[in-house]
C-alpha cells in the first residue's frame, strides 16, 4: 500500500510493519496528547472569561460549555482513540458531540475557537483524511459565518477574523496531512526494515547451510587425500611384510618401519584435520620440500626412484593453492602405486611462473582410458579442489602410454601479496 493510500485510514489505525493494526504514535504518546488537549482546554477558559466581549453571562455559558469538553473527551472520545476494531461509530459519535459542543460556544465567543488547537488533532486521529478536512472546514465556516450575522462587526474587524479562520483551517489541515504523511511513510519504512531483516535472516540461514554443505563436500575430500591413502600405504606394506617374513627378514623390517613412520604422517595428518589448519607435509616448510618428502616417502614404499624438478623460483604461495598442489601429487603418487604397480617410474615437475604454478605427475605405466567411465573420488577431489582455486585439472592417458595429471593455477597480483 502506498502512503497515499496510507492517508486513507485514520492516523491511529495505520497499518503496523508486520500488517497488523499496530499502535502507531498516537496511541503510544496518547498520555502527552491528554495533557496536550487539557492545557488547551483550560487556556481556552481563561481566554474566555477574560474577553471583553460579549456580555459576561455569555462568556460564563460559552466557557461552561467548553468545560464540558473534558468529560466527553474521557468518556467518549479517548475510548475511540484506542478502539482499533475498525469500527468508525464511536469515533463519529465523538465527533459530532464534540462538534455541537464547540460551534454555539465559537458563533458567541470568537475566542472559543482556540479549541481548535485540540479538536484539530482528535480529528485526524478519529476520522479518515477527508472526513477530518471537511470537518476543519466546518469548524471554521460556521463559527465565523454566525459570529459575523450575530455580532455584526467592522469591516476590518470581520476581514481580520475571516483572515484568522482560513489560516487556522490551512495550518491544520498541512500539519494533519504532514503528520499523516510522516507516520505512512514511517510505516512504510518499518516494513522495508522487517523484509530487510527476514532477507539477512534468509541470508544468514543460507550461507549457514552453504557452509555446512561445503564442509560435507570438504570432509570427505581431506579424509580421502590423507586418511584414506595412507591407511592404503599401510595395508600394501603389512602385505608386502606377510610375503617377506620367512625369506627376507631385512626387507621386511624396513617395511615395517616404513608402517611406523606412515602411521605417524597419517596420525598428524588426522590432527591437522581435525584442527583445521594446514596439511601435516606443509607445516613449516615449503611446498618444494614437501613434494620432495612425498617423492621419497613413494621411492621408500616402492623401491622405484620418484624424481622431483622444481622449474622458477620457490617462493611462498597462499596456502589454498600449495594445498591444491600437494594433494593432486598424493593422489597421482598414490594412483600410481595402486594401477600403475610400485616399479613404474615416476617423475613430478613443479613450475614456478610469475603468473602461475604448474604442477605435473608423469608414470609410465600400462595407462588407461581416460574418457571411460571411471570409479572413486580421487581425480574428481582433485579437479574440484584446482577449480575452487581458480585453476584447471587435466589427466592425459591411453592404454599402454602411461598416465600424466598437470594442475594449472594461475596467480594474480592480489594473489602474490596476500602471500607476502
Amino acid at each position: 500500500m502506498s502512503a497515499d493510500v496510507s492517508l486513507e485510514e485514520p492516523a491511529r489505525r495505520l497499518t503496523g510493519a508486520d500488517g497488523a493494526r499496530d499502535s502507531d504514535v498516537w496511541v503510544r504518546s496518547l498520555r502527552p496528547w491528554d495533557g496536550y488537549f487539557a492545557v488547551v482546554w483550560v487556556v481556552t477558559l481563561a481566554v474566555v472569561l477574560g474577553a471583553a466581549q460579549p456580555s459576561w453571562p455569555l462568556r460564563a455559558v460559552s466557557a461552561s460549555i467548553v468545560a464540558l469538553n473534558l468529560p466527553w473527551y474521557v468518556l467518549v472520545g479517548r475510548p475511540a482513540v484506542l478502539d482499533d476494531t475498525g469500527d468508525q461509530g464511536p469515533a463519529r459519535r465523538y465527533v459530532v458531540g464534540a462538534m455541537l459542543l464547540f460551534l454555539p460556544t465559537a458563533v458567541l465567543v470568537n475566542e472559543t475557537q482556540l479549541v481548535t488547537f485540540a479538536l484539530a488533532p482528535q480529528c485526524f486521529m478519529l476520522l479518515r483524511l477527508r472526513g477530518a478536512l471537511w470537518v476543519l472546514g466546518i469548524m471554521g465556516a460556521v463559527p465565523f459565518a454566525g459570529w459575523t450575522l450575530l455580532w455584526r462587526p467592522s469591516l476590518g474587524e470581520g476581514v481580520f477574523r475571516l483572515l484568522l479562520a482560513v489560516a487556522t483551517f490551512a495550518f491544520s489541515a498541512f500539519l494533519g496531512q504532514w503528520t499523516m504523511r510522516i507516520i505512512a511513510q514511517s510505516r512504510d519504512r518499518a516494513a522495508l526494515i522487517a523484509e530487510l531483516e527476514a532477507g539477512r535472516e534468509e541470508i544468514a540461514r543460507l550461507s549457514a547451510a552453504h557452509g555446512a554443505l561445503a564442509e560435507r563436500e570438504r570432509m570427505p575430500r581431506e579424509i580421502h587425500d590423507t586418511l584414506a591413502q595412507g591407511f592404503t600405504s599401510l595395508l600394501m606394506l603389512s602385505q608386502a611384510v606377510e610375503s617377506e617374513l620367512e625369506h627376507d627378514l631385512p626387507q621386511a623390517r624396513r617395511h615395517v618401519a616404513l608402517m611406523t613412520r606412515t602411521a605417524r604422517e597419517n596420525l598428524a595428518e588426522a590432527r591437522a584435520l581435525v584442527a583445521g589448519g594446514s596439511p601435516a607435509d606443509l607445516a613449516g616448510t615449503s611446498l618444494a620440500d614437501a613434494l620432495e618428502r612425498l617423492t621419497d616417502r613413494h621411492t621408500a614404499q616402492t623401491g622405484v626412484p620418484a624424481r622431483l624438478t622444481v622449474n622458477g623460483g620457490v617462493r611462498p604461495l597462499p596456502t589454498a593453492y600449495e594445498v591444491v598442489a600437494l594433494r593432486a601429487c598424493q593422489e597421482a603418487l598414490a594412483n600410481t602405486r595402486k594401477h600403475a604397480g610400485p616399479s613404474v617410474p615416476v617423475t613430478v615437475l613443479l613450475a614456478y611462473a610469475p603468473d602461475a604454478l604448474t604442477l605435473s605427475v608423469r608414470d609410465e605405466g600400462c595407462g588407461f582410458d581416460a574418457r571411460a567411465p571411471r570409479e572413486g573420488y580421487g581425480l574428481d577431489g582433485v579437479r574440484a579442489r584446482a577449480e575452487e582455486a581458480g585453476g584447471s585439472a587435466e589427466v592425459r592417458s591411453a592404454p599402454g602410454s602411461g598416465t600424466s595429471l598437470t594442475v594449472a593455477l594461475p596467480l594474480s597480483p592480489a594473489t602474490l601479496r596476500r602471500s607476502t
